[in-house]
C-alpha cells in the first residue's frame, strides 16, 4: 500500500496548486485525477478554452467594426470556425501539459482514476479498468470542484448539440442562427457574447430582474445596456419552466416571476448556464463520516478541516464563491497548515471578473451590501470617456466606481466596467489587502496615458469629492 503525507483528490486550480505547495514545503504528495489530463474543469472545459474563444471572437469582431475607424482597411473578415476551435484546443493542451510538467518538476505522483475516501487516513483509486489501489495518507484534501447545476425543478436533457451546457457551447460545429442562453450570470454572458460576435442572434432568459445578480446594481444595469447595444436581447424576471428539443431545434418555455402568461422561444441552440453545484458524487464522503451541508457542500471549519480528522476540503466543493483563484488561495493556505504553518485567505479581497467585452471586474463590497449592513460610505466614479488612452483605443465604454468608509476613507469596494477591467482591478485588491484609503490611491502617481489613470481619478473623486479630468 502506497503511503503519502498528502493526497489531493482533484487536479483543478485548487488541487494542483495545493499539491505543488505541499511538495514545496517538503511533504510527500500525490494527486488523484479521473480525467486523462490534469487541470480540472477550469483548464479543460472552463476558464481556459472559453477565454481562448472570447479573445478570438473579439479580434474577429474588431477586424470588421473597429479597424476601419483606425485607418486599417482589411475588408470583411471571414470566419474559419474550425481554425478558431483548433486555437482553443491548442491553448488547452499547452496549459494541461504545463500542469503535468509541474507535477514532475515537484516530484508529485499523479494517480489517474476515481478517488474515493474510505475514512481517516485512507482512500482508494479506481483506474476505470477494474483495478483499485488503496492508499494511506496522513492528510487528504478534497478538491473535486463542481459540475453543471441544471435548472431546479426542470428536467433538462443535455445532448451537447442542441441543448448544451457550457461544455457543449465550446464545441459547436457551426455558428447558430439563434442561441437562447438560460441564465444571465458570468458563464452565460461570456459564452453568449462569443457566439453573438461570430454572428448568432442571442437571447438571454434570466430569473432575476437584473443580470450578474451578485454584482453592484449600478454596474449590472449599465453593463446590460452595453450588451443590449451590441445586440443581445434580454428576458428578465423570467422563470424557465421547460427546456426541450423540438423540430425547430431547442425550445424554452418561461413565465414572468411576478405572474403572467407563459411564453415560448425556439432556437438552433439552447445554452443552459444556471450555475454549478459541488461535485461530491462517488467520493464516499458521507460513508466516511464527512458532513455535507444542505447545499451539498463539504462543511469545513476556519482551517478548511472537515468533520473527519485529517481530511480537508477546498474550492468549489466548499462554501464561498466558485472561482479558480479562490480555490488556489485556499489550496496554498491548506498546504501551509499541513506543514505546520499559518495559512490564511482574505475572503473580503477576492476579485471577480466577467471576461466579456468590455470586461466587468469587482473586489469587495457592493453598494447594496453596504446599505444592508448600515455602513456609511462615500462613492467616487470616473468614466472612461474622459480617459485619453481609452479614447485612443476606441475603448470609452464603462467607468470605475470606488466605495470607501465615510469615516475612515478605507476602501471597501471597487467596481470597474471597461476594457481590461480584469487587469485594472488588482491595484485596488492590493490596496484593500493593506487596508488602504482612497486618498492613498489618489496620491499614488500613475503613468500617463494609461487606462489605470481612470482608477486614480475615481479615487480622487472619492477622497476629495472631485476628479481632475471631469
Amino acid at each position: 500500500m502506497s503511503k503519502y503525507d498528502v493526497v489531493v483528490i482533484g487536479s483543478g486550480p485548487g488541487g494542483y496548486v495545493c499539491a505543488i505547495k505541499c511538495a514545496q514545503l517538503g511533504l510527500k504528495t500525490a494527486i488523484v485525477e479521473k480525467r486523462a489530463t490534469l487541470g480540472g474543469t477550469c483548464l479543460n472545459i472552463g476558464c481556459i478554452p472559453s477565454k481562448a474563444l472570447l479573445y478570438a471572437s473579439e479580434i474577429f469582431h474588431e477586424a470588421e467594426h473597429n479597424l476601419p475607424a483606425l485607418g486599417v482597411k482589411v475588408g470583411k473578415p471571414k470566419l474559419d470556425l474550425k481554425a478558431m476551435l483548433a486555437h482553443k484546443d491548442e491553448t488547452v493542451k499547452s496549459n494541461v501539459d504545463g500542469v503535468a510538467f509541474l507535477m514532475k518538476k515537484n516530484k508529485i505522483d499523479v494517480l489517474h482514476g476515481a478517488g474515493k475516501v474510505l475514512g481517516e487516513g485512507k482512500l482508494s483509486v479506481n483506474d476505470g479498468d477494474g483495478k483499485t489501489e488503496e492508499i494511506e495518507a496522513k492528510y487528504i484534501v478534497i478538491a473535486s470542484g463542481s459540475d453543471v447545476a441544471g435548472i431546479p425543478g426542470v428536467d433538462v436533457e443535455f445532448d451537447e448539440k442542441t441543448v448544451v451546457s457550457s461544455t457543449g457551447a465550446l464545441e459547436l460545429e457551426k455558428v447558430p442562427e439563434h442561441m437562447i442562453v438560460v441564465g444571465g450570470g458570468v458563464i452565460g454572458l461570456e459564452l453568449g457574447s462569443v457566439w453573438k460576435r461570430l454572428g448568432a442572434n442571442v437571447t438571454v432568459v434570466e430569473y432575476l430582474d437584473t443580470i450578474l445578480g451578485g454584482m453592484d446594481k449600478d454596474v449590472s444595469k449599465q453593463f446590460q445596456r452595453m450588451l443590449a447595444k451590441q445586440g443581445i436581447e434580454f428576458k428578465l424576471g423570467a422563470k424557465v419552466t421547460g427546456v426541450k428539443k423540438s423540430a425547430k431545434g431547442g425550445e424554452v418555455t418561461f413565465e414572468p416571476v411576478k405572474g403572467g402568461n407563459t411564453e415560448s422561444l425556439t432556437a438552433d441552440v439552447v445554452l443552459v448556464a444556471t450555475g454549478r453545484k459541488p461535485y461530491t458524487e462517488g467520493l464516499g464522503l458521507e460513508r466516511a463520516g464527512v458532513v455535507l451541508d444542505n447545499r451539498g457542500r463539504v462543511e469545513i471549519n476556519e482551517h478548511w478541516q472537515t468533520s473527519v480528522t485529517g481530511i480537508y476540503a477546498i474550492g468549489d466543493v466548499v462554501r464561498g464563491p466558485m472561482l479558480a483563484h479562490k480555490a488556489e488561495d485556499e489550496g496554498m493556505a491548506v498546504a501551509e497548515i499541513l506543514a505546520g504553518q499559518h495559512g490564511h485567505v482574505n475572503y473580503n479581497v477576492i476579485p471577480n471578473v466577467v471576461y466579456t467585452e468590455p470586461e466587468v471586474a469587482s473586489v469587495g463590497k457592493t453598494e447594496e451590501e453596504l446599505k444592508a449592513d448600515g455602513v456609511e460610505y462615500t462613492v467616487g466614479k470616473f468614466p472612461f470617456t474622459a480617459n485619453g488612452r481609452a479614447r485612443a483605443m476606441l475603448a470609452t465604454d464603462g467607468f470605475v466606481k470606488i466605495l470607501s468608509d465615510k469615516n475612515t476613507d478605507r476602501v471597501l469596494g471597487v467596481h470597474i466596467v471597461g476594457k481590461g477591467a480584469g487587469d485594472l482591478i488588482h491595484e485596488s485588491a492590493v490596496l484593500m489587502e493593506f487596508s488602504g484609503s482612497s486618498e492613498d490611491l489618489a496620491r499614488t502617481c500613475h503613468a500617463h496615458p494609461t487606462m489605470s489613470e481612470a482608477v486614480r481619478e475615481a479615487a480622487l473623486a472619492t477622497a476629495f469629492g472631485k476628479a481632475i479630468h471631469i
